[in-house]
């Protein structure tokens, strides 16, 4: 009997990795879509992402039950452990990274890019390549539990902070409207938002993969 408990347990576990394998395919996928559709104007894309930031909500909760579930009726040690408190702090940060991509791609819904400057667009396109970048690094760092990706994630989180301060700069600059500028200095913290919740996530995945 207890062995197939034990059985059970490990195939929850790997039912939970596949879910959270899911999630950061999303999320990656969604932040470089969030970018092509507010460059673009492209409101069916948006309202597509705003289905699928849905989608991972429920994935978020589907986790979350499974993961409390090992603690109430299992006794999980040492690795298995580690992973289970991690993947419970991993999963909100997806779940708002999603969140963060969806308001991005919104705003694609309102027009705003089609009232920025060349170089404002420019600082957007190359915020969303260094976001997507670093959600594709977060995601294979934790299919291969890569602990040192951690400090690849902060070092291209510096190179994020940086567009979002020539960003800020460039709209106090007077040339759009105050409105756009309010908008565009919103996206820009979404951006960043969404490169500190990649971080955070390298480092749980240093925990999974070293303890530390």
């Amino acid at each position: 009997m207890a062995e197939e408990t034990r059985v059970g347990f490990h195939k929850d576990l790997e039912e939970i990795d596949q879910k959270v394998l899911r999630l950061f395919a999303m999320v990656a996928e969604g932040v470089a879509k969030a970018t092509d559709a507010f460059l673009a104007n492209d409101r069916e894309a948006a309202e597509s992402l705003i289905e699928t930031d849905a989608v991972i909500d429920q994935l978020y909760c589907d986790v979350e039950e499974l993961v409390q579930r090992q603690f109430a009726t299992q006794s999980p040690m040492a690795r298995d452990m580690r992973f289970l408190l991690s993947v419970l702090r991993i999963v909100p940060e997806l779940e708002r990274s999603g969140d963060l991509a969806e308001h991005i791609a919104n705003r694609a819904t309102r027009g705003v890019s089609d009232n920025v400057t060349p170089r404002i667009r420019g600082l957007i396109e190359q915020m969303g390549h260094v976001a997507t970048q670093m959600w594709r690094d977060a995601a294979d760092a934790y299919v291969d539990r890569d602990g040192e990706a951690a400090t690849r994630l902060a070092e291209r989180d510096d190179e994020l902070d940086e567009l979002h301060s020539s960003l800020t700069a460039e709209l106090v600059t007077g040339q759009i409207r105050v409105p756009i500028a309010l908008e565009m200095a919103l996206i820009a913290r979404f951006y960043e938002r969404l490169g500190d919740h990649a971080v955070n996530i390298g480092e749980r995945i240093r925990y999974i993969a070293e303890g530390l």
